[in-house]
């Protein structure tokens, strides 16, 4: 079967960026931070969360039960909300560890880095420190009898033992940060890559258009006028409906890259009413478009030029008009379609040339769309005629 044809000041902004943050944590909505860098992700306080609360799970569970497999006797409830909460402070830091991380990146080894992450990194190891000498005197896990020394001399005993601990810890959450935010960050250059691809690829074909446009208004305008002069009043009315219906389907489908074959066909069908009132009888057209290709997608407006091209080049300087043909059939995944026409052959120079359809924006168009996933070829016919071939991916919507 056949298809038939404002500015604010540094404290201000501050204050600013701290009562936003309160609120987006409050609301749920994690913020994404400014710092005078590339967009990086968001802070993600569930997955911080998540992944503190099993280290300190792991973590307390392993020390009761290894120390109760040695027989030892301790406050074993204690000792293991105390082990549990000694990772509290680490939890609430990593926001904060996260954040100088993005500010002061390892790109950046000035002294103001080493100051700030040296500072950062102490004051931490000495909360977490104190934190765990009051938990310690507080609940007593070990059963202690007298119970734990004064807390200053606990403070700094447990400081200065944890340094290469805290340290490890420091350095491996910056570490996972940056990789996580490199990844994000290429995610993001990989999206405005593809972004930008698309607009060039609306922007080949708006010239496309622009280039087709003109040319095929002012010979219809002309046919109009001609008709007019001859008194062949309802042709013309014809044509400027058939006129005003194509290019309202042009500016609609504007917007989309790819339609339906199906589609592509119904608009090249407007193209031709008009040409068949300019040309009648000099005008022949053959389609052999199989019915279950009608979903196959195709780049919007691929058809329309070359058929004006060959109407242009084979057809309109031909006293006795002559004959295009529109085929389409699928091969080992691939969508062919061909236009042929039987005027004059192509020059021996035509590709030095340029002329005609544009052959190399077309081409340019189509790498935009499919990669190298595609071929076009434009070539002379024995014994006659023109035919420009355009193989593409068979793809369904």
């Amino acid at each position: 079967m056949q298809y038939q044809a404002g500015r604010l000041e540094a404290p201000d902004r501050l204050l600013h960026s701290s009562v936003d943050s309160l609120r987006s944590w409050l609301l749920g909505k994690p913020l994404e931070y400014d710092l005078n860098m590339d967009v990086v992700r968001p802070f993600k306080w569930f997955w911080v969360a998540s992944i503190w609360s099993g280290i300190a799970v792991f973590d307390a569970t392993q020390t009761v039960v290894s120390m109760r497999a040695e027989g030892m006797h301790h406050a074993w409830l204690e000792l293991f909300a105390t082990t549990l909460l000694a990772w509290l402070p680490w939890a609430l830091a990593t926001p904060l560890l996260v954040r100088l991380g993005r500010r002061y990146p390892p790109s950046y080894l000035r002294l103001s880095f080493w100051l700030t992450h040296l500072a950062a990194f102490i004051g931490i190891n000495l909360i977490s420190a104190a934190w765990n000498t009051w938990l310690e005197k507080w609940l007593n896990p070990y059963q202690l009898h007298p119970p734990p020394g004064p807390f200053t001399s606990i403070l700094f005993d447990r400081f200065y033992n944890g340094i290469l601990s805290a340290l490890i810890l420091y350095a491996s959450i910056l570490a996972i940060s940056y990789v996580l935010d490199s990844r994000e960050r290429l995610a993001l250059q990989q999206t405005e890559a593809a972004r930008l691809n698309e607009q060039l690829s609306k922007a080949q074909l708006d010239a496309l258009r622009r280039q087709i446009e003109p040319h095929f208004l002012f010979n219809t305008l002309n046919a109009v006028a001609g008709l007019v002069r001859e008194n062949k009043n309802e042709e013309a009315v014809t044509m400027i409906a058939a006129l005003s219906d194509f290019l309202r389907r042009t500016l609609e489908e504007s917007s989309r890259q790819q339609v339906p074959l199906g589609e592509e066909l119904e608009f090249l069908q407007k193209y031709l009413d008009i040409q068949k009132v300019r040309f009648a009888d000099r005008l022949q057209l053959t389609m052999n478009i199989p019915l279950d290709l009608a979903t196959a997608q195709v780049p919007f407006l691929i058809l329309q030029p070359v058929v004006e091209n060959a109407i242009k080049h084979g057809i309109a300087k031909r006293v006795q008009g002559g004959t295009i043909r529109i085929a389409a059939f699928r091969s080992n995944g691939m969508l062919k379609l061909n236009v042929y026409n039987d005027g004059p052959g192509l020059p021996e120079n035509w590709e030095e040339a340029r002329s005609g359809i544009g052959i190399t924006n077309m081409r340019t168009r189509l790498q935009s769309l499919y990669g190298d996933s595609f071929e076009l070829s434009l070539r002379n016919q024995d014994p006659g005629g023109v035919e420009l071939s355009v193989s593409l991916p068979f793809r369904e919507k």
